[in-house]
């Protein structure tokens, strides 16, 4: 690619430069890159995928609907991502260990989350969302970049040990600015450590538009650092698990680092704090949502008879019990006293945290007191 190449990343023909499987009316397009990965999809597994995607999206608008009605300090919406998060999510095995952003509720969904972990953390409560353990998922990180690093750590552990398994990472394009992720990438090149990045290209870093920041598909970087890449359409769900299962294979089989860059789009705010519609062109969202990747898949299973009526009312159903028993338990949820942040700090009595505690007690009683 040369230095005067016409930048590409921000233009109409965007997802045409990118691997792809199911176009956007739907039909199934030939890949011989990405076919060997997907030998064993067959229809009830692409209406599984279906189904991820309509409870994620359901997720998603819940949680919305909780930080406005004042249950939630904040939400990070994935409306338009589902794709790309739940693709690569379910081409995971259960021993790969990921370390995600903040945004990440269907990989959290693909790996078996329970109603309040989609929430504990948004609502302030104790805990770090969920187990990590269980799920297999670092906390979620609010510092941009910083769990690339952690994933490469990890991975350098699982060399290490000689563990059969892969650490995964999700960021997405604005990270790719921060020195964070190009560190990361450094050492898991240094080192062929087996990890997978994947950088969600939504096209907006809060209200910075990606040709700003790149003129140059994301892809392209990775390659730099000695890391193969991929640049794969990240509202085609199919081509997003093909694309992990070539990364992972990767990682997995000894050969260093994976990069993909799933080039989708955040329909919705980039949190509940932010105000799109001030920095983003409304032919632009529209143009995207004729890409919707939930109705892509659907056109698709559609035109092979494989859609039932039947399948539709039984996975909205399924979306709506998500969802109740998301608010059910943020509902439940019992907010432990302020003061209690101070427990379990040291496993002793300490004067100054003494201190700190009766200062802080000060603090909450001048506003009772107002």
């Amino acid at each position: 690619m040369s230095p005067h190449t016409t930048p590409i990343v921000d233009t109409e023909n965007d997802l045409e430069l990118t691997e792809r499987i199911i176009a956007p009316d739907g039909t199934r397009m030939p890949n011989p890159q990405l076919d060997p990965y997907i030998q064993d999809v067959d229809f009830q597994t692409l209406r599984d995928l279906h189904r991820d995607m309509v409870v994620v999206r359901r997720i998603d608008s819940e949680g919305i609907a909780l930080q406005r009605q004042g249950q939630l300090g904040l939400w990070a919406p994935c409306n338009g991502q589902e794709a790309a998060q739940i693709g690569t999510g379910r081409a995971l095995q259960d021993r790969d260990y990921v370390f995600p952003s903040y945004r990440e509720t269907g990989v959290m969904y693909a790996r078996g989350a329970d109603p309040g972990d989609y929430v504990r953390m948004w609502r302030g409560e104790e805990g770090a969302a969920y187990d990590p353990d269980a799920l297999r998922i670092a906390p979620l990180q609010i510092i941009i970049g910083a769990q690339t690093l952690h994933a490469v750590g990890y991975a350098m552990g699982i060399q290490y040990d000689g563990a059969d398994e892969v650490a995964v990472t999700y960021f997405g394009d604005g990270a790719t600015s921060q020195g964070d992720v190009n560190e990361a990438m450094v050492f898991a090149a240094s080192y062929r450590a087996p990890v997978v990045f994947v950088c969600q290209n939504n096209h907006w870093a809060i209200s910075e538009p990606v040709g700003l920041q790149s003129q140059f598909p994301l892809a392209g970087r990775a390659p730099g650092f000695g890391i193969p890449s991929m640049r794969v359409d990240g509202n085609d769900v199919l081509a997003c698990v093909a694309a992990m299962r070539w990364a992972l294979d990767h990682a997995r089989t000894g050969k260093g680092p994976a990069y993909i860059e799933a080039v989708t789009y955040r329909m919705g705010p980039h949190t509940t704090a932010d105000d799109p519609k001030r920095y983003r062109d409304e032919a632009e969202l529209e143009k995207w949502r004729r890409r919707d990747p939930i109705s892509r898949l659907e056109a698709h299973l559609r035109a092979a008879g494989e859609l039932s009526q039947d399948h539709m009312d039984a996975v909205q159903a399924e979306a709506d019990t998500v969802a109740r028993d998301m608010r059910a338990a943020c509902l439940g949820m019992v907010t432990r006293p302020a003061l209690a942040v101070f427990d379990g700090v040291y496993a002793e009595p300490h004067s100054g945290l003494e201190r700190q505690r009766d200062e802080f007690a000060a603090y909450l009683a001048a506003y009772e007191a107002a």
